[in-house]
């Protein structure tokens, strides 16, 4: 009897372990702080770990092979009295259909980081309350890179847990913490990364996102050449927030995690005609345009 119930323990967990969709790494780095336990900071790269790998973000029944890989590397710049200071880089990636490679889709660094840490207690996520700031900011990424992900594999496949992390900017909003309201005179936090992913304006940038994964990169196993012209149409959608936003956040979230990707596709194997691809990536994103010169 006590080997059945054994049997169903392990099933039971073993189903609770394959449900979750993140399969996050996390990194924390103290080197700028003097004071202060190390076990201190290897126990918040702990607790985080198993907050964001243990944590259901959705309602969606998810196999070990389909969780999300990504990182969130901590650098602490300051601590005292349970407070922390800290800038927070965020990367996720997604599997190119038929093959080993990964393709990034976020990168992303959070420069307004701070934090309430008391090691050992509990992390709750609530999405409709405030109850600690490095909860708010892991959920609400976490929300963003599942969003994002799903918007990869079909159009606007995101919108709920995008839906999500809007929701999660509004509670937070009211809670002192940086990075949470339009107010702060700052155009690339929080706040404004959500109001632009779901806004009508920057449309285009989930719709290319849509046609550079599943488009371009996820036929390249079968046909090289299709798989480029599908990269290359999911640029010239991008374009078109440039004549309404130059310069604009998603803009540069975007070849922040996907420039050097870009410049290996175009690369090698069959040739396209890539003219017209350079000219548009060096008007949308000039700061590259030594890495886009690569491109014949």
């Amino acid at each position: 009897m006590k080997r059945s119930l054994g049997l169903i323990i392990v099933l039971f967990f073993t189903q609770i372990g394959v449900s979750q969709e993140l399969q996050a790494t996390v990194s924390v780095n103290y080197q700028q702080v003097n004071n202060g336990n190390p076990q201190l900071f290897k126990n918040l790269e702990k607790q985080v770990k198993e907050f964001l790998n243990t944590t259901k973000w959705t309602d969606r029944e998810i196999k070990d092979e389909e969780k999300i890989e990504c990182n969130f590397f901590i650098n602490i710049t300051g601590y005292g009295s349970n407070n922390f200071e800290a800038t927070l880089q965020i990367q996720s990636s997604r599997p190119v259909f038929n093959s080993t490679l990964s393709s990034p889709i976020l990168n992303i660094n959070d420069k307004n980081f701070s934090f309430r840490f008391i090691e050992f207690e509990t992390m709750t996520y609530d999405p409709n309350s405030f109850n600690s700031n490095l909860v708010s900011v892991l959920a609400y990424y976490s929300n963003i890179i599942i969003g994002l992900d799903l918007d990869s594999f079909s159009e606007n496949g995101g919108t709920k847990y995008l839906e999500v992390a809007s929701n999660i900017v509004n509670v937070a909003q009211t809670s002192g913490y940086k990075g949470w309201s339009q107010s702060e005179g700052n155009n690339n936090n929080r706040n404004f990364l959500i109001s632009d992913l779901l806004s009508n304006t920057f449309s285009p940038f989930r719709v290319a996102l849509y046609q550079y994964h599943r488009l371009g990169l996820d036929l390249m196993s079968e046909n090289v050449t299709k798989g480029k012209e599908g990269v290359a149409k999911s640029i010239e959608t991008l374009a078109e927030i440039q004549k309404v936003r130059p310069n604009s956040l998603l803009v540069r979230t975007f070849f922040d995690a996907k420039v050097d990707e870009i410049v290996s596709v175009f690369s090698g194997g069959p040739k396209i005609n890539v003219a017209q691809v350079v000219e548009t990536l060096n008007k949308i994103s000039p700061l590259n345009s030594q890495k886009w010169s690569k491109i014949r």
